[in-house]
């Protein structure tokens, strides 16, 4: 007589199926990750086209509109300074050059950090010291009084300027982590096995290494972009970055408000909603950041 299969034995490997999700799976299943970074591309496309769209012509408008709270007539949402510009078209050009300047600064740091910890973590040996070296070494120096240096060097500092400046030690944290990554997958079975049959150094890289540690790599760059924002807001902010006087960004955008709330008697309205925006872009870089953290995690062995 033939055995029935107990239901629980059959059902074993689906169940033990159903546990190995795609990270793209897990990411969806958090509600707050994705929201985040719904919100978080909706104010990177807003920023990157908004401009091209808009009239230079709303930035200034009458006399009347001096120093007006916030309306919904004549594109007014933000309110108007003391000179009657418009608060909202000028947090929107703002916002623009912010942008590609942390967009860049991140992409050129990752690079640089992704390029240099791969070869650490890989190599090792005497290549492996020398990178960590010059790591530790540019590490030394405060970040504030580097930037100090070379945003005074640069003067008049353009948004260009900016992004080298923080490129030249953002690359430090970014190497440090892939470097550890890197060659912690080097030892993994499924890499020896690879070099043992003879795979060359670049398709061990494209195939294996890379793709592994990807997850760490964005999650990285993700982290990074929130500290470029930071960076490049708060200098901007004290007057050692850009200045309006060549482009405004959202610091010296702040800045500038709320000084002029003391000297001119502007209203909070025009520092106010351009410091939302920058808190959301913040916070939704943040949770997106986690969430692709919590997605990438190897799941819990059982």
């Amino acid at each position: 007589m033939t055995s029935v299969p107990h239901p629980a034995s059959a059902t074993a490997p689906t169940a033990e199926r159903r546990t190995v999700t795609s990270p793209w799976r897990r990411f969806t299943r958090q509600p707050v990750a994705m929201t985040s970074g719904v919100i978080l591309v909706a104010i990177l496309v807003v920023g990157a086209f908004g401009p091209h769209f808009v009239s230079p012509a709303l930035v200034h408008l009458t006399d009347e509109w001096r120093n007006h709270p916030p309306t919904f007539k004549e594109w007014n949402l933000f309110g108007t300074d003391a000179i009657g510009e418009n608060v909202l078209v000028r947090t929107l050009y703002g916002l623009h050059t912010s942008e590609m300047t942390a967009l860049a600064a991140t992409l050129m740091a990752t690079s640089i950090g992704v390029a240099l910890g791969s070869l650490a973590g890989y190599r090792g040996g005497w290549l492996d010291v020398a990178i960590m070296r010059v790591t530790d070494l540019l590490g030394v120096f405060p970040l504030i009084v580097v930037f100090l240096a070379v945003y005074t060097y640069f003067a008049p500092v353009t948004a260009w300027n900016a992004t080298f400046a923080l490129t030249i030690f953002l690359w430090i944290p970014v190497a440090r982590v892939v470097r550890a990554e890197i060659a912690s997958i080097r030892e993994r079975e499924f890499v020896q096995a690879a070099l043992s049959l003879g795979a060359s150094d670049r398709r061990l890289f494209l195939r294996h290494l890379l793709p592994t540690a990807s997850g760490t790599i964005i999650i990285a760059a993700s982290s990074l972009l929130a500290q470029v924002f930071v960076l490049e807001a708060t200098l901007d902010f004290f007057g050692l970055g850009v200045s309006t006087a060549t482009q405004n960004t959202l610091g010296n955008l702040i800045g500038e408000g709320q000084r002029n709330v003391f000297a001119l008697g502007e209203g909070w309205w025009t520092w106010g909603f351009t410091a939302g925006v920058l808190l959301v872009i913040l916070v939704c870089t943040n949770l997106l950041g986690d969430g692709l953290a919590e997605a990438t995690r190897p799941p819990k062995q059982r």
